[in-house]
């Protein structure tokens, strides 16, 4: 699945071009939601360091598979600083990260069913299609993160995440921070790309993750 994700975010870094033909796409990132005691240790200890102890070995986390960005720390997860594992171990925990919290209100996920999935739900939740995530002017937005760090010095203009639920339960997002302004019409046709984008990951569901 991790190779799969990483040619997802190169095919969607190399190919959604701005107006001068250049790359419109600052950082594109490939997530899925994990169990804690399926992680290797270097992401536990990621995740507990977010959390301050360790979680329960059936806390979800959302973990990244694959990066693809202008920086070249931006083309490793292994050199992300703050985002390879976020432990989401309380449903108070992930109203205080405001981009999560937003992108799960906009997919129309209640946070419960993503901390912990309802086996019962798992096949009503995997067989749907889901709204994307969507900021148009992330300078200023409170649901992105870094405005001095990240958005500004590296001009991100609009916001764009999109996913769904796999046979597993698990939730997988991609999130693109553009250099372009992105229109609502379209960011609606996004939803249909998570659907494709879905169909190409879900043959590794139950079969190893991480590349």
């Amino acid at each position: 699945m991790g190779d799969m994700a990483n040619k997802i975010v190169s095919y969607l870094s190399e190919n959604i071009t701005d107006s001068s033909g250049g790359s419109a796409n600052a950082l594109v990132r490939f997530y899925k939601t994990h169990p804690y005691d399926q992680l290797d240790q270097g992401l536990q200890g990621f995740a507990q360091g977010i959390l301050g102890s360790a979680p329960s070995d059936d806390t979800n986390c959302l973990t990244m598979l694959a990066t693809m960005g202008d920086n070249d720390d931006w083309k490793s997860r292994s050199k992300s600083n703050g985002h390879r594992a976020i432990p989401l171990a309380s449903a108070d925990m992930v109203a205080g990260t405001p981009m999560i919290s937003r992108l799960l209100t906009q997919f129309g996920l209640d946070v419960g069913s993503v901390m912990r999935p309802d086996p019962m739900l798992i096949g009503d939740m995997s067989s749907k299609t889901y709204n994307t995530f969507y900021v148009p002017e992330a300078v200023g937005s409170p649901y992105i993160p870094a405005h001095d760090d990240f958005v500004i010095p590296n001009g991100i203009r609009s916001v764009l995440g999109f996913g769904g639920v796999l046979s597993s339960g698990g939730l997988f997002v991609v999130i693109m921070f553009s250099k372009a302004s992105i229109p609502a019409d379209v960011a609606g046709k996004f939803s249909s790309v998570g659907a494709r984008v879905k169909e190409a990951v879900e043959p590794f569901v139950g079969n190893k993750v991480f590349a």
